[in-house]
């Protein structure tokens, strides 16, 4: 398994190499050794996927506070994605740094997104279908988010947001939220 740093502390791209033959193709997609071989504990403690039949769907930015900040591993099988992730640790030399990362499920490529960090995604076609590994189960009374337009962040989002949750479009700002003053 490949596994590349990222430009935000403590995130990786990840990736198998292809087996192939006349029967399709064969890749590893998670190997916790592997992991564990570049300094990277990680242990599965859910496994989610997000269905996204409209192209311009837009989910986060999402994360849930300690002791339950989670470490994820997203995968898009079949689809694209716009992820962004800001870093929310405040003792990281990337805090209030974003990455955006452009995931095809023709690359099948996966992203390990770090604990203490804030995740969103916009679906660049229709029926974009996400794997996530999850390190910690979801805890609805750690869970926290805030506004994807966030004028402090200026995320360059590619394209028009055409569907959006009501809670997601409900969430604070960064400052409203208080993480930053």
């Amino acid at each position: 398994m490949q596994v590349v740093p990222q430009s935000l502390d403590g995130m990786y791209l990840i990736w198998g190499e292809p087996f192939s033959d006349e029967r399709g193709v064969f890749r590893r997609h998670f190997c916790e050794h592997a992991l564990r071989e570049q300094g990277i504990d990680f242990q599965v403690a859910q496994g989610n996927l997000s269905e996204n039949p409209t192209r311009g769907t837009l989910r986060g930015f999402h994360y849930q506070l300690a002791p339950y900040a989670e470490q994820k591993i997203l995968t898009v099988l079949s689809g694209e994605l716009w992820n962004v992730t800001v870093d929310l640790r405040p003792d990281s030399p990337t805090f209030l740094q974003y990455q955006v990362c452009k995931l095809k499920a023709e690359d099948r490529k996966s992203l390990l997104i770090p604990a203490g960090t804030a995740n969103a995604f916009l679906t660049r076609r229709d029926n974009t279908l996400v794997h996530y590994y999850m390190s910690e189960a979801f805890q609805p009374d750690s869970y926290r988010g805030f506004h994807y337009n966030d004028p402090e962040l200026a995320v360059p989002w590619p394209e028009p947001v055409t569907l959006i949750s009501e809670r997601d479009d409900a969430l604070p700002t960064l400052r409203e939220a208080g993480i930053i003053s």
